[in-house]
């Protein structure tokens, strides 16, 4: 392929040697001018060795256009050798091409084993007409006039150049070209015509398609006749209906809405429902029984009524309250979320000892992907109840959740009566997913129309504005679901009895693989004992392709790996595949997940806080620098928010009273710049928790005593060097053990909420409780080497020190300290 190969554009040449590009769905002729797109590469590479070389290239079209790499057997035998006119690049895989066919090619042989293919060609002319045949050649080309003149009769949008070329020319050779290149047809019937090596058998095949064309046409035709004549025969019967009506509106002739109304009526006396329901509906129902059918108000009324004889007021499901097998429910669907499943059970039994209790709601809270919307239809299940689920993501309307006043054109019953009717029962589970997503605005607030719905003491009423009748809420089991409680209204949390779903740990991402996704994923590929993952491969795929709370990621890249070990079965490749940690890379491409930056070496002026996102925690190092030769000026970079620059504030004035504790004199503040630095500046950080990081890395960066780089810590501080409690331990701690730290200092106040804290973290993890900054920076600081002055310079890190990272986890979310 390499050599350079002589491209001439004479069609009484031998076997000639060229590029070829196969077609798909496009059959190109000679002296026609037609333009197409190129994808493939070595449709690509084609294209520019032809430019490079004059411009020539065998065009031929494909049998299947479904074929990507197409070889001898895919492509027909006959095409056209064309010169390239022009070509633009509209992007760097896509090519638009300009060619002119210059004569026709017979196909010998295909070398599809280079960069582009490369085809041998022999010229293969038209045969001219024979002297005996020239009559019949003059017939069959007046022949094609007539059907173009038919044709053109009942398809005028041809364009006009086209038309001029086939009326005023009467050359047989010309037309056989140039008429199948310039009409509608099928590309197979093109290339049929493209493969009659005579002029007399092209024409009659030209005929032949032309004709049957016509036909369709004139089916075509008729048909539009047809349904232009029934829509005014439409048209005709409105205009009677309308007249029939305007003489039943004179003769007061009601009779078709009574026998309607009274049907309402009996329904209506068949439901036990509330009396003021009751009376509401046959008072509709009378409305209609007065009314002409064909009215707009009647349809409006009959929508309505069948609206409320939906609702369930008499269905309902008989709870199973056997906790014993709820438990083992929820063991078998959910792996890990202990204390989550203890709360649920533990509902479940006061549910079984007092059945009359009422109204409890329960707010399932945790990052994305951990199992809250899952968990809840496990607990319809184990309860054996309806299940029905409405979204409150970016819902701002008030009327989306109790409804539109039936005054409305349109109007229709809000989510929470919906979702009712799609359980049909009385007493369903219904999800509120994402409640901590509603907005609002001059339509109204839903979290205020949520709170008439989750209160016990006025769901009994419920009254949604498009039924306007009191249905019984009382009985139904809300449930919802959020990331985080910070957005949703005070009011309506405090209605809910808040169950927390923590992130996962790695060790829970595997077992969760291992016993759900994978066999979940394996039957959805067909790949079940052809695939085998081992624990190597899972973990790798946890540590090295995703950064999440949750397994949706997980679940993703775990579908993602199957689909490439099934194209590689499926073509062949192998029989079986089994996937280890050592091959993981080749299938799956290089690792996605970047570490995260946090000090991994003993240093100075860096130190590891830890920060709280609502898609878990996150290790947040703090930087500081002292510049000498400065006019004590402060700077804090990294997106920080007003509470975090309070905090640099009081770090340090803590640093200028205890200068003399740590070695170092406070006089030096008037002659040197600090500079604080968050590491990922595009992230908004804030939040008083980072206090005691940021003291720790100011004093070490003053002192020249480097920071354990195997500790994290978290606190709020006073002026006076009190550590304050903080939120959110549970998530940071689980950051503290995904990065391999093995000391974590806390507040003192906080060792409650070490209950929370996962027990796969607290096995790897030490907590210490401290109360006041000098503990934190005794533990922290390592002992200064040498006496150094109170400046000092950034040692250079050595690498004998660096920690092996656990998988990182960051993501671009506010943090909140």
């Amino acid at each position: 392929m390499s050599e350079r190969v002589k491209i001439i554009l004479d069609k009484n040449a031998d076997i000639l040697r060229l590029p070829a590009i196969a077609l798909r769905g496009l059959v190109a002729f000679p002296g026609n001018i037609i333009h197409f797109e190129v994808g493939r590469k070595k449709s690509v590479e084609a294209i520019d060795w032809a430019m490079n070389n004059n411009n020539a290239v065998f065009l031929t079209a494909q049998k299947d256009a479904d074929v990507d790499d197409p070889g001898f057997k895919d492509l027909y035998p006959y095409g056209v050798v064309a010169e390239v006119k022009q070509i633009l690049r509209v992007s760097d895989d896509l090519v638009r091409v300009l060619v002119e066919g210059k004569y026709r090619a017979k196909l010998l042989t295909l070398d599809s084993s280079g960069r582009f293919l490369l085809a041998s060609t022999k010229s293969a002319p038209l045969r001219g007409v024979k002297s005996a045949d020239s009559l019949k050649v003059e017939a069959v080309t007046r022949s094609i006039k007539d059907a173009f003149d038919e044709y053109l009769a009942m398809n005028p949008r041809m364009a006009k150049d086209v038309v001029y070329n086939i009326v005023t020319n009467d050359d047989p050779v010309f037309l056989c070209d140039y008429i199948p290149a310039n009409m509608m047809m099928k590309y197979t019937e093109k290339q049929e015509i493209l493969n009659e090596g005579t002029v007399l058998s092209r024409l009659e095949k030209i005929l032949d398609v032309m004709l049957r064309e016509n036909k369709i046409l004139k089916i075509e035709k008729d048909i539009q006749v047809k349904v232009n004549e029934q829509m005014d025969k439409n048209q005709r019967d409105y205009y009677l209906r309308e007249q029939m009506r305007a003489i039943s509106n004179e003769l007061d002739e009601f009779d078709d809405t009574r026998a309607e109304a009274e049907t309402y009526k009996e329904k209506i006396a068949a439901i036990n429902m509330p009396e003021e329901a009751r009376e509401k509906l046959n008072k509709e129902a009378e409305r209609l029984f007065k009314m002409q059918g064909s009215a707009q108000e009647a349809s409006v009324i009959r929508t309505y009524l069948d609206t409320c004889l939906e609702l369930p007021w008499e269905q309902s499901t008989q709870d199973n309250l056997d906790v014993a097998k709820a438990a083992e429910r929820l063991d078998k669907e959910h792996y890990g979320l202990k204390k989550v499943k203890e709360r649920i059970l533990e509902i479940l039994a006061v549910r079984k000892l007092a059945p009359e209790v009422k109204g409890q709601i329960i707010c399932l809270v945790g990052p994305p992907g951990v199992g809250k919307t899952s968990i809840a239809h496990s607990i319809a299940d184990c309860l054996g109840r309806k299940y029905a689920r409405m979204s409150l993501g970016g819902v701002r309307d008030e009327a989306e959740i109790r409804g539109h006043r039936r005054t409305y054109i349109g109007a229709m019953p809000g989510k929470i009566i919906s979702a009712i009717l799609t359980a049909k029962s009385k007493n369903p589970l219904l999800l509120l997913d994402e409640v901590d997503k509603m907005a609002n605005d001059f339509r109204g607030d839903p979290a205020a129309a949520l709170l008439e719905a989750l209160d016990p003491e006025q769901n009994v009423s419920f009254k949604d504005h498009y039924l306007d009748i009191p249905f019984d809420l009382s009985d139904v089991l809300f449930i919802t679901t959020a990331n985080s409680t910070s957005t949703i209204p005070r009011p309506l949390l405090d209605r809910m009895d808040v169950i927390e779903l923590p992130s996962y740990t790695r060790v829970e991402k595997f077992e969760i693989a291992k016993r759900h996704l994978v066999p979940k994923q394996l039957a959805a590929t067909g790949l079940k004992g052809r695939v085998r993952l081992s624990q190597s491969a899972l973990y790798g795929i946890i540590d090295g392709y995703t950064q999440e709370a949750g397994v949706r990621n997980l679940e993703r890249t775990i579908t993602e790996l199957l689909r490439k070990c099934a194209k590689r079965i499926a073509s062949g490749e192998a029989e079986t595949i089994s996937v280890s940690g050592k091959n993981l890379e080749e299938i799956l491409g290089p690792k996605r997940v970047k570490p995260s930056f946090c000090s991994r070496r003993d240093a100075v002026g860096v130190a590891n806080g830890l920060a709280w996102t609502s898609i878990g925690g996150e290790i947040l190092p703090i930087e500081v620098q002292i510049i000498p030769k400065g006019s004590g000026r402060l700077e804090l970079t990294g997106s920080l928010g007003d509470v975090m620059k309070e905090s640099a504030k009081l770090a340090i004035t803590y640093a200028k009273v205890h200068a003399e504790e740590y070695g170092y004199d406070a006089s030096i503040f008037k002659e040197i710049d600090i500079h604080i630095h968050a590491p990922e500046g595009a992230i908004p950080k804030d939040g008083p928790s980072a206090g005691v990081t940021l003291t720790t890395a100011l004093v070490s960066s003053l002192s020249g005593r480097k920071v354990r780089s195997d500790v994290a810590m978290t606190g709020e501080i006073t002026l006076h060097g009190q550590v304050l409690p903080i939120g959110g331990l549970k998530e940071k701690s689980m950051a503290a053990y995904r990065e391999g730290k093995k000391l974590v200092l806390i507040p003192k106040d906080n060792e409650p909420d070490l209950y929370e804290v996962d027990d796969t973290v607290k096995e790897n993890v030490t907590f210490q409780p401290v109360s006041t900054l000098e503990e934190v920076l005794e533990t922290v600081l390592l002992p200064a080497k040498k006496k150094e002055s109170a400046i000092h310079k950034q040692e250079k890190q050595p690498k004998e020190t660096i920690i092996p990272p656990m998988p990182p986890h960051t993501a671009e979310v506010p943090i909140g300290m």
